[in-house]
């Protein structure tokens, strides 16, 4: 299977080929999940609307097929929808039945089923692949695209559509009960083993890169493993002396992070990528991407520290 590159720029609005989500009861949901999956759903004409909203949380795999057509077509979609759920809401599969409903199919020029496409704040990510992919080639194709995803810092996810387990919840005695795949790091971190959590974060990525918690626990954690034994104060002096040493100016940024200086942390890497160029521009933009991830994606100090980049990179 050829890949496709995953890409956002320049992609068409489809926000316009939808129809407006009816109202009713469940509206702000786009529809009912489908074969008990919490990431999956049924797309309807009506409900094609809600669905183009919900990528602009995460992306959405649509899947379109036609179960009179080309019966095989109906497994392969139950494929994506099981390749899908392993993510835990890192995308939402949309299935699509251009028999049941042949205006989605029609709008967006569908030229064969299958076909699977991938949405991004109602835009195409990557270039549509018509036909029948192995399951193993699904997997493939979801692991690049959150491993792009990532890359850029977006690690948004959808809820789930049905009951599913949370990452922790309260027990009969009141407290609040750690997700038992993340209490090997956060133990770690208790015990100011911060090598420890960063081994046991990156073992959670290096095994499912979807899991936006793991990524973000890693993250921080290499905050925490890069300022171990600093002096705050020689930091400081260091960078003010050295206002285009990358090495300084990164440390205290850092720093002012779990200082609780967030914003002021955004500015001094933006500033960095501003002024540098070649490697060293490139080495402050991944140190800010990765700062981004330990705060979270949906911190509006992110979403103005992303803009402040692209700003800065355009």
């Amino acid at each position: 299977m050829t890949q496709q590159p995953f890409s956002r720029p320049g992609a068409v609005d489809l926000s316009g080929l939808s129809r407006p989500a009816p109202t009713s009861s469940s509206q702000g949901s786009p529809a009912a999940s489908t074969h008990g999956s919490s990431y999956a759903l049924h797309v309807t004409e009506q409900s094609f609307q809600a669905l183009l909203e919900s990528s602009a949380t995460a992306p959405v795999v649509l899947v379109f097929y036609s179960p009179s057509r080309v019966p095989e077509s109906t497994t392969y979609a139950d494929e994506v929808v099981a390749a899908v759920e392993a993510y835990d809401g890192r995308f939402l599969a949309g299935l699509v039945d251009i028999d049941a409903a042949p205006t989605i199919a029609q709008s967006l020029q569908i030229p064969q089923v299958p076909l699977l496409m991938v949405i991004l704040d109602g835009r195409p990510a990557a270039q549509p692949i018509p036909g029948v992919l192995k399951r193993d080639e699904i997997d493939t194709l979801l692991n690049q695209l959150a491993q792009g995803l990532t890359a850029q810092g977006i690690t948004a996810r959808h809820q789930p559509l049905s009951a599913a387990a949370p990452a922790s919840e309260e027990g009969d005695d009141g407290e609040v009960q750690v997700d038992p795949r993340y209490a090997a790091a956060q133990q770690a971190l208790e015990n100011d083993d911060i090598d420890g959590a960063v081994a046991e974060y990156q073992r959670l990525v290096d095994a499912n890169p979807a899991d936006t918690e793991a990524a973000a626990g890693l993250a921080m954690s290499r905050v925490l493993q890069r300022t171990q034994g600093v002096d705050l104060d020689a930091a400081r002096a260091a960078a003010a002396a050295n206002p285009d040493d990358l090495d300084a100016q990164t440390l205290v940024a850092d720093l002012d992070l779990l200082g609780g200086q967030v914003d002021e942390a955004f500015t001094r890497l933006v500033d960095l990528v501003r002024r540098t160029s070649g490697d060293e521009r490139n080495r402050a933009r991944e140190h800010l991407l990765g700062l981004f991830a330990a705060v979270g994606n949906d911190d509006p100090r992110v979403l103005r520290g992303r803009q402040n980049l692209a700003s800065a990179l355009f």
